[in-house]
This record gives C-alpha cells, structure tokens and sequence, in this order.
C-alpha cells in the first residue's frame, strides 16, 4: 500500500512539473558590466537578475524600478545613482560608494552591503529585512530611517532592527 502513494505522490509531481514549465526565456541572460564606465547609464525599469557591476562606475547612474535581484555591484562607485523602487534581493553590493544615492523604496531583502558608504544616502521607505550590514552602517542608518516600503509593507526602521 505504501508504494502505490508513493507512486501516486511522484506521478502526482511529473504531471504538475509538465504542466507548469519554467521558460528560459521568461528572463533575460544575465549580463556583465564589470569594470565598465556606466556614468550616468538608464537601466530605469531593466530586469537585470544575476547580473554583474563589480569595480563598476555607476555614478549618476538611473535603476528605478530595475529587477536587479541576485546582482553583484561589489566594489563599484554608485554616487548619486538613482534606485528608486529597485529590487535588490539578494544582491551582493559590499564595498559600494553609495554616497548621495537615492534608494528610496528600494528593496535590499538578504542583501550583502558589508563596508558600502551610505552618508547623504535617501533610505526612506527601503526594506533591509536580512540584510547584512556592519554595526556602524545600522548605527547610521538608523538615524534617519523612515518610511513604510510600499512593495513589502515592512517599515525601514523595522528592517535595519533600529531601537
């Protein structure tokens, strides 16, 4: 009896894994951008999933509502980029000069910031719900968090754990 649900269980999930196929074109192919000179670049609304900025100069650069979920920036100069609304879930962004930049409603949910730069950053409204940051980085950005991300609903000051 035992083996006949758990034959029914599999036959079960090969018809639902056949009924729902996973397209590979449902994303594009991540891109890499390391080392490059993005100055000012629009990537404003681009899905750009598992893509790669690192050592990039992405200063002045626009991300608003960009998909960047699973993006490497480590080590790139991002001041004053604009990442309005940008998801970056997961994404790996230590090291980065994010000085001036506006991540206003920005999603940065189990991302890696460790030794990123945040002075005169826009924070309001970001969620950094598991996030990993420095103690100093939290510290600072507790000083002026603000806002309820509209996407997640979770407030910035709840996401960095401020007091």
């Amino acid at each position: 009896m035992f083996w006949r649900q758990l034959a029914a269980f599999f036959l079960v999930i090969i018809v639902f894994s056949w009924a729902l196929p996973v397209q590979a074109s449902d994303y594009p192919p991540p891109l890499s951008f390391s080392n490059a000179e993005l100055k000012g670049r629009d990537f404003s609304g681009q899905t750009l999933r598992a893509s790669e900025f690192s050592n990039a100069n992405m200063e002045l650069a626009n991300f608003v509502s960009a998909d960047l979920q699973g993006t490497v920036f480590s080590a790139s100069v991002m001041t004053q980029a604009n990442l309005h609304g940008a998801n970056l879930t997961n994404a790996m962004a230590d090291q980065v000069n994010f000085t001036g930049a506006d991540l206003s409603d920005a999603i940065l949910v189990e991302s890696i910031l460790l030794r990123s730069v945040f002075d005169g950053t826009d924070i309001t409204g970001a969620d950094f719900s598991d996030a990993i940051l420095d103690r100093a980085q939290i510290k600072e950005l507790c000083q002026r968090a603000s806002g309820v991300n509209p996407k997640t609903g979770v407030q910035t000051r709840y996401s960095l754990g401020c007091r």
